[in-house]
């Protein structure tokens, strides 16, 4: 969708708008800019195992540098500002996993904070400036503004996409059927002559859940490991991620060479064929309204239905009834450098426990945790039945450190040193 044009004419003091007019080349590039922050960090946090709370501070600074030379240009220039919109939802989505996998924050509770502290941005900034279009990012504290709302809309998005997986248990390739059938009915409300703005913000916060949902299809396995875990084409967040970044980085160059997405360049060109009024604003925001109940309903209905829990498949926690296994049995065949890794972890875990230093050990299990994710594919193939019996105290152990297990409270030091023994013991140790 585009909004409706008006006069942005540079006048003193001003800058040249920095942000590109919305074309279908806008949302286009939005989609994929999402697809690779979901699919990007996964790769960075768990394939290449550098952790959660590791990948946010690398991806952080990264955004302090880009968003600052973007900041400093005095017109939009297709390549920074993408660039920043592809850090800015990488870094959104680590932020939200933060609370939810490190800090045990639910899902529902993170979906309300985010929604508020947009509203609160929106306010502000409507407040200080008279206007949210992004048609008017002509000033350097507009820009702030718009930038904010894009991080804090990217937190939202994948709060509330994840809430949906967590209450439906959908597929990714099923639920990307609700965010993309709100965006075009959304689209249909724009066209009647609903607020351009309003229709632009929500659209915008939808194609985070739509572009995740994309991004965990293509990278999933094209069958489950365990009950309840996503499948997809199996392509896998690596190709997955190279597939899109080159995408966006030829539709970049496209838009850098034809200039389609200037805003001076396409008022000259372009007529705005969308009218609204009072009277049609006021009916699509009945219409927003109704879309939101509709939702509600169909989330209601769909977290009814029985179905296996999307947060049993994000954790990767086994189910079901789990042989017995000695520790001979369990390390037969399974990669030594593999277990002396784990068993390295746990005592370091059970070490900093000891020692109090309670933030130091969670730090160490999620790294453990990351890691595991990351190997569970070889170790599978190594011994199916062995990866099996450790996934299940593997996840006993993330219990009690409220890992992967929102509104689970931390266990005792002294539980935790318990089931960090047991690994051991499994181990071999």
């Amino acid at each position: 969708m585009t909004t409706t044009s008006t006069a942005r004419a540079a006048t003193a003091g001003r800058l040249l708008n920095k942000v590109p007019e919305v074309t279908i080349w806008f949302w286009i590039i939005k989609i994929l800019c999402t697809t690779v922050g979901e699919s990007f960090a996964d790769w960075i946090n768990l394939t290449l195992g550098v952790g959660l709370g590791n990948t946010a501070w690398i991806f952080t600074g990264v955004l302090v540098v880009v968003l600052a030379v973007q900041l400093s240009l005095k017109r939009y220039s297709p390549f920074p500002y993408w660039l920043t919109v592809v850090v800015i939802s990488i870094t959104g989505t680590l932020y939200t996993d933060i609370l939810t996998d490190q800090l045990g924050v639910p899902l529902w509770v993170s979906s309300a904070v985010f929604s508020v502290l947009l509203a609160a941005v929106f306010g502000i900034w409507w407040a200080r400036e008279r206007t949210l279009s992004i048609h008017s990012i002509d000033t350097r504290p507009r820009e702030a503004f718009y930038w904010l709302t894009v991080l804090v809309t990217f937190a939202l998005g994948t709060a509330t996409g994840d809430w949906t997986l967590e209450l439906t248990g959908w597929s990714p390739g099923v639920a990307v059927l609700l965010p993309l059938g709100l965006i075009l009915a959304i689209t249909a409300l724009w066209r009647g002559g609903a607020n351009p703005v309003l229709s632009f913000w929500l659209a915008y916060i939808l194609t985070r859940p739509l572009g995740a949902n994309i991004g965990d299809f293509l990278g999933s396995p094209t069958q489950a490991a365990n009950p309840g875990e996503p499948v997809g084409l199996g392509l896998g967040t690596f190709a997955t991620s190279i597939i899109f970044l080159g995408l966006i980085l030829a539709t970049v160059i496209y838009l850098a060479i034809s200039r389609r997405d200037v805003v001076e360049t396409y008022d000259a060109t372009h007529v705005s064929r969308v009218f609204t009024s009072p009277q049609r604003e006021r009916i699509g925001l009945i219409g927003f309204v109704a879309l939101g109940v509709a939702t509600a309903v169909i989330l209601t209905v769909a977290s009814l239905a029985p179905h296996q829990a999307a947060a049993a498949a994000d954790d990767g926690a086994s189910t079901g009834p789990v042989a017995s296994l000695s520790p001979q049995q369990v390390t037969a065949h399974l990669p030594k450098e593999a277990v002396a890794k784990y068993i390295a972890l746990a005592q370091t875990a059970t070490k900093q426990d000891a020692a109090g230093d309670t933030s130091a050990s969670h730090a160490t299990v999620q790294k453990m945790r990351d890691a595991w994710d990351a190997d569970a594919n070889a170790l599978q193939a190594a011994d199916q039945t062995a990866w099996t019996f450790l996934d299940q105290q593997m996840d006993a152990i993330l219990k009690t450190y409220a890992i992967d297990h929102p509104g689970v409270k931390a266990a005792a030091p002294a539980a935790q040193q318990a089931e960090l023994a047991t690994l051991l013991k499994d181990l071999g140790a």
